[in-house]
């Protein structure tokens, strides 16, 4: 195997968790549902004193604003009849962080995704130097290093969240806007500690349910297939024997 194939393949087992975790903080952060759930189950129209109608509109917005080319989120919402903004200019300018964070991550989604199709059709499809066998055994691989690095965080974040929170904040962002008031900053109220804490376990329990779903096909079809494997290795070697006088020159 040349250098190129290695690194390559070193690159496609990397790729397939980074896939799996992004694409699931990619899904979390589009899907509204999740906010509105949130909102609901944190009391939030109560503690902000914006009605449950308004926070869904802000959700809504808020979920474009990852995608979209505005620099600043500026919401507005109606309370007592009167139009007033959502966030004051604290958390204006953190999501203008988070946004720039938001944006590193799809684009790694996009990244990783293309690399596991450029290197199955590269290797498999087009030059033929790998069988689907070899491939399944490299997803094992992949989902491998992708679970010991979850597995890694999860402890991590189950021994003592508040911590690892905290931790997670001051490594991604270079400035400490992140630190909201409960008691009057509203993005905190909507989107309280409680909230992250759940949305990190749900995305790590999708991602373990791909980590399996990928393990139990890939485990399957090299079951299904070990026969064939096992006679295509026992060709080679009747074709390039050791003891090959040819070989010794």
């Amino acid at each position: 195997m040349t250098l190129l194939s290695r690194l390559s393949a070193v690159a496609f087992i990397i790729a397939i968790p980074v896939f799996l975790v992004t694409s699931n903080v990619r899904f979390f952060a589009s899907e509204t549902r999740f906010y509105e759930r949130g909102f609901r189950q944190n009391n939030a129209a109560a503690i902000t004193g914006v009605s449950l109608p308004e926070l869904d509109r802000a959700a809504k917005e808020l979920a474009n604003y990852f995608e979209n080319d505005a620099p600043l989120l500026t919401t507005t919402v109606q309370i007592d009849g009167q139009e007033a903004p959502l966030y004051n200019d604290r958390e204006i300018a953190h999501m203008k962080d988070v946004k720039a964070l938001m944006r590193f991550v799809y684009r790694l989604h996009e990244f990783s995704l293309a690399v596991v199709i450029t290197y199955i059709t590269c290797v498999y499809l087009w030059a033929r130097e790998k069988s689907l066998r070899a491939l399944a055994t490299q997803a094992l691989a992949g989902v491998g290093v992708g679970f010991a690095a979850l597995a890694f965080v999860g402890v991590f974040a189950l021994t003592g969240f508040d911590a690892a929170w905290t931790k997670f904040h001051q490594l991604a962002f270079s400035n400490d806007l992140w630190r909201l008031d409960p008691s009057r900053d509203r993005l905190i109220q909507m989107f309280p500690e409680k909230f992250w804490q759940e949305s990190t376990y749900i995305i790590g329990a999708l991602t373990l349910a791909e980590v399996a779903l990928t393990v139990g096909v890939a485990l399957a079809y090299l079951l299904a297939t070990r026969e064939r494997g096992e006679s295509s290795q026992r060709d080679s070697a009747h074709l390039h024997p050791a003891g090959d006088e040819s070989a010794a020159g």
